[in-house]
């Protein structure tokens, strides 16, 4: 039988390409498998060890015992009590052994082995797909649709590598039939023993930085360079560039000579309608140039809350921003990172006159000051009364008739507003459980917006749905989802 097995492991060697080692493991690992079944039928939690000699493919077989605590002595097959033996001798964590009768090579070994092996075949092959495109993440691939699942389509990309493109992953309208030829980006290989291995996208956004690096030479050598992108698959899609050398049109280079560049990436993407726009590091220009083909009248930016106000002249103006569908406003929003509220100047002014009307009020009550003041207050640009309270009283220089005694004194009670409001705010602070501040995945700011809403307790987490606290700042879907299960476990303790 030595013979066999050397005979065994140099033929699956030559043919899979594998390691001799892996298969004198498996043949290993299958008689040890045969001998349980053929010796120790009534004790499966026996230990065995087979170990063959790489040389000649002899083999002896042992049985071993683990050296335990006597506490721990729990399964006699294959443990020994510390005080049955000589402490002198042997100690916890020893392996006692002795050598028994080998079974043969038979058919029943070899079938195991046979098991074993193809699995090990399987991972090594896996193995090499993975290391082949491991350094592709990334790139562009074409293959040939092999075939079409309820899920999604095995990709055939030669070299006995398939990939896989998800229906999620394609792009809506269109339909891949199998022999027809498709481009996808490899996004991701999975080493794992489970699913599909190299995972494709047609949606992803670096699909379409890919295809306009492709396509566009300038991009490829550096003197263009692609900012941001933001996608609707299928359907639309934003790209914003940057030039390195001024004497270079980043837009006209993309789109290229009547359009033929910008063309060949959407007929690749299923007719998916392409903007170019030019990147900038001012946020205002940048919103204004994603919100092409429409002309913004005006834009009031909050960059620290990174939203905007977009006001139109016109309602021609402002269904152009928005778009079909709204599909305009949302790429713009998606590319620049800003939320972007639309409206008609008269909105605008009509909401502003409202909001002026409120911050009257509010000096007006709170301040304890007449009108006419408190109206000078918000003409001079004072929102809040944080800020009368706390800046420079040059700033009060503006408002005719008013002397700095004048000005101490709004200051001086301004700041007595503030006082009081925090302190009413810290007596009204609720505090969370010492439970919902250990949790996993919490902390203590996330805590303590929940106690906000009356979340003290585990149980009031574990009776939210993930809608009702996603829009927490801090938290997102994912991160929601995963503090309310960690929640829920207390139910089943």
């Amino acid at each position: 039988m030595s013979r066999e097995i050397l005979t065994v492991v140099e033929t699956v060697s030559n043919e899979k390409g594998l390691n001799p080692e892996d298969i004198f493991e498996a043949i290993e690992q299958a008689l040890v498998v045969s001998t349980k079944k053929k010796v120790y039928t009534e004790q499966p939690e026996v230990a065995i060890r087979v170990a063959i000699d790489r040389k000649t493919g002899d083999y002896d077989t042992y049985r071993y015992w683990t050296v335990v605590a006597d506490e721990d002595h729990e399964m006699p097959a294959c443990q020994l009590a510390i005080s049955d033996l000589d402490e002198n001798e042997w100690k916890i964590g020893d392996i006692k052994e002795e050598q028994i009768e080998s079974i043969e090579f038979g058919r029943i070994a070899a079938t195991q082995a046979k098991q074993v092996i193809i699995q090990k075949i399987r991972e090594a092959e896996r193995a090499l797909v993975a290391d082949a495109f491991e350094a592709r993440v990334g790139e562009l691939i074409t293959g040939e649709v092999k075939k079409q699942s309820r899920d999604g389509y095995v990709i055939d990309l030669g070299d006995n590598a398939e990939g896989y493109l998800a229906k999620d992953q394609a792009l809506p309208r269109e339909i891949l039939r199998p022999k027809s030829r498709v481009t996808a980006l490899l996004h991701q290989v999975n080493r794992d023993g489970r699913g599909s291995q190299l995972l494709l996208s047609r949606t992803h956004k670096d699909m379409l930085v890919e295809l306009m690096t492709k396509e566009v030479p300038e991009i490829s050598e550096g003197i263009i360079e692609i900012r941001d992108v933001a996608r609707l698959p299928g359907l639309r899609a934003k790209i914003s560039v940057k030039t390195n050398d001024h004497r270079i049109d980043p837009v006209g280079a993309c789109i290229g000579m009547r359009g033929t560049r910008i063309q060949a990436v959407q007929q690749e993407l299923d007719g998916e309608r392409v903007d170019v726009v030019v990147w900038s590091d001012d946020p205002a220009q940048y919103i204004i140039s994603a919100l092409e083909p429409a002309d913004v009248s005006s834009l009031v930016l909050d960059e620290d809350a990174k939203t905007a106000d977009i006001i139109f002249a016109t309602n021609d103006q402002l269904a152009r921003a928005i778009g079909s569908q709204g599909q305009n406003v949302r790429l713009a929003s998606d590319l620049t990172g800003y939320k972007l509220n639309m409206m008609l100047e008269s909105e605008y002014l009509e909401r502003q006159a409202s909001e002026s009307q409120g911050y009257i009020d509010l000096f007006y009550e709170r301040l304890e000051v007449d009108r006419d003041l408190a109206e000078a207050l918000v003409e001079i640009g004072f929102t809040s009364i944080e800020e009368v309270a706390y800046v420079p009283v040059e700033t009060f220089h503006d408002i005719e008739g008013l002397d700095d005694e004048a000005i101490a004194t709004i200051q001086e009670r301004a700041k007595e507003v503030v006082i009081a409001d925090e302190l009413e705010k810290q007596k009204n602070i609720k505090e969370p459980s010492a439970e919902l501040l250990a949790l996993e995945d919490m902390t203590t700011e996330i805590a303590y917006k929940l106690a906000e809403r009356d979340i003290i307790t585990l149980d009031d987490l574990a009776e939210q749905a993930v809608f009702d606290i996603e829009d927490i700042e801090g938290l997102d879907s994912e991160l929601a989802g995963k503090i309310i299960m960690n929640a829920r476990k207390s139910w089943f303790e």
